[in-house]
């Protein structure tokens, strides 16, 4: 007796154990982890953490928060997606298009960012729990890139006012584009130099990057290359400092020739619950019930869009590197990551595409380099903030300027023209819909998508050819939608001929029925009766046989085949024939 209860023990513990590493990743690769490991991902969490800096400072400006909230923001991700992440690749933090996003919804408020963040982190965990990640898949291709073409147009020419130094220009896409042509007289020549110069060494720092130049594979030439690497992945982080201190030896000799960032809070935030109400200029209470009205739709699209994001980097780089993620626990990840991060004053993170290219690329081997690069986060945070005092706007407007450019795809609305043209219609309608209000974009295209999903459903293809009995072959599923267009049809083609003709339905696309097709079916079956023909099936899948079976369908036959079908309608028709 003793014996089966020890292996049932071991059983329960084995199994125990299975399903915290399922929850608990790092219990997959921790006990497995080697020095060589640990040299690759302290080379990429410090590559990246380079990287992330400059980018966080410059996205907080993209959100319209002080710069610290972006470094606020790009530190959590990495100690959470250690613990819970499936991705070696992937780095969480904040991201030009959730930037843009958390500004549209909560403005210029960083306690309602924080607030943001809590109850974005909450969905997405709730929606990892309750395993609903496949509402992400109503979200199509077509949605997404008009969604992030129309972000890199706004967030990009968002920018020109800072790369030009003038003030008071409105946040509203079409009014910011007005006034920033209205006030180009006013542009400051300092920081109109700084940031072109910014920009071109930025997009000469990327083109050296993309093309290294000649395979020579001497020592000499391997050396060269592997510093034009390193060079050109660190250019923001290089750029930046560069122009700080161009920008802090003028303001050394009194000279304000450039729009600096200016005064930011230093140290390390606070760790504390978010703020769940505000208070007004006018020192107006706003509760926690009249703040999430305010968030409205951004509520639900925020967290789906951060999902989205991050899960479809986490896939390209998992089939890159030939490994394989949980989408769940991805999901899980983020969410997480929100929750905890609003307790440091983050606002709402995802996956960033280009710091994990940048991650990937160097080498990492585990999603320990997210340690490093936080780790480098905060010691930003901790000592270099008087620092940042001094960072030009104009070199961060650089900064975002080439970081959202490759955004812009051109080459997918042609492809998109060639291959299935309603397609564009979601696209433009996110990406005109987008400038006016970023959520009702995304809103708007998944309404689009969604009408034409279900356009299809009511308007199946149906192939309808002779063979001395008419043949209709079902392009797809048979559901409620579509039994009105087959209905029309059957009796356009069949019944109200004359004289009425025979019909056999080619099935053998059909995966799914519906009570509604049934009831439709039993009357048309009827109708065929009262007209002396028949109504045949072919083709059927065991699971709709199985149906039909059970419906008891007053005449109902069925060949297995479209041959067998057409071999038994002229045999009946031949006896119908025959006189008697």
């Amino acid at each position: 007796m003793d014996r089966p209860l020890q292996g049932s023990g071991s059983s329960q513990r084995c199994c125990s154990y299975r399903t915290l590493k399922s929850w608990l990743p790092i219990l997959s690769w921790l006990p497995e982890y080697k020095l060589k490991y640990l040299q690759m991902d302290l080379l990429a969490g410090l590559t990246v953490g380079l990287t992330t800096v400059p980018q966080a400072l410059a996205y907080a400006e993209v959100a319209g928060l002080p710069v610290q909230y972006g470094l606020y923001s790009a530190f959590m991700g990495g100690f959470i997606y250690t613990l819970l992440g499936t991705s070696k690749d992937v780095t969480l933090g904040p991201t030009a298009i959730m930037s843009l996003l958390c500004f549209s919804v909560v403005g210029e408020e960083p306690q309602r960012a924080v607030l943001l963040s809590l109850l974005c982190g909450i969905i997405q965990a709730a929606m990892a729990l309750l395993r609903l990640g496949f509402l992400l898949d109503f979200i199509s291709y077509p949605v997404i890139k008009g969604f992030t073409c129309a972000a890199a147009v706004t967030i990009g020419f968002g920018q020109v006012k800072n790369i030009l130094g003038i003030q008071d220009v409105p946040h509203q896409f079409f009014l910011e584009v007005y006034y920033t042509f209205h006030k180009i007289p006013e542009a400051r020549v300092g920081d109109v130099v700084l940031g072109l110069v910014c920009l071109a060494l930025l997009i000469t720092l990327m083109l050296m990057k993309s093309h290294p130049g000649s395979e020579n594979r001497s020592v000499g030439s391997r050396f060269a290359r592997k510093l034009v690497w390193t060079v050109a992945t660190m250019r923001n982080a290089l750029v930046v400092v560069a122009a700080t201190i161009v920008a802090y030896s003028w303001e050394a000799y009194g000279h304000h020739v450039f729009t600096l960032t200016g005064h930011t809070a230093q140290g390390l935030p606070a760790f504390s619950p978010p703020p769940t109400s505000d208070t007004t200029s006018n020192g107006t209470t706003v509760s926690f019930k009249e703040i999430v009205e305010d968030f409205g739709g951004g509520l639900a699209v925020i967290p789906l869009m951060g999902l989205l994001e991050s899960i479809a980097i986490a896939k390209a780089f998992a089939s890159q590197n030939n490994y394989r993620i949980d989408a769940n626990q991805e999901l899980l990840a983020i969410g997480v990551t929100n929750i905890m991060g609003s307790f440091v004053s983050a606002y709402p993170v995802t996956g960033s595409f280009g710091r994990t290219a940048v991650n990937s690329q160097t080498g990492v081997c585990t999603p320990a380099g997210g340690v490093i690069t936080s780790v480098i986060v905060l010691l930003s945070l901790a000592f270099l903030m008087p620092a940042f005092y001094y960072i030009p706007k104009a070199s961060l407007a650089a900064v975002i300027i080439c970081a959202v450019a490759p955004m812009v795809d051109y080459r997918v609305v042609i492809q998109m023209w060639r291959i299935h043209r309603l397609d564009l219609l979601p696209f433009l309608a996110t990406f005109l819909l987008s400038f006016w209000q970023v959520q009702y974009g995304i809103i708007g295209g998944v309404a689009v998508s969604g009408a034409l999903l279900l356009y299809t459903m009511a308007r199946p293809k149906i192939k309808v050819s002779d063979h001395g009995v008419l043949v209709m072959e079902l392009g797809n599923g048979l559901s409620f939608p579509a039994v009105e267009h087959l209905n029309h049809i059957i009796h356009t083609q069949a019944l109200q001929t004359i004289p009425a003709r025979s019909v056999v339905l080619d099935c053998h696309h059909v995966s799914i029925i519906d009570y509604t097709v049934i009831s439709e079916l039993r009357d048309l079956m009827r109708h065929f009766k009262q007209k002396k023909v028949k109504l045949m099936f072919s083709g059927l899948q065991p699971s709709i046989l199985k149906v039909l079976l059970k419906a008891d369908l007053e005449g109902f036959s069925y060949a297995d085949s479209l041959e067998e079908a057409l071999l038994m309608e002229s045999v009946s028709l031949l006896s119908d024939e025959d006189p008697k």
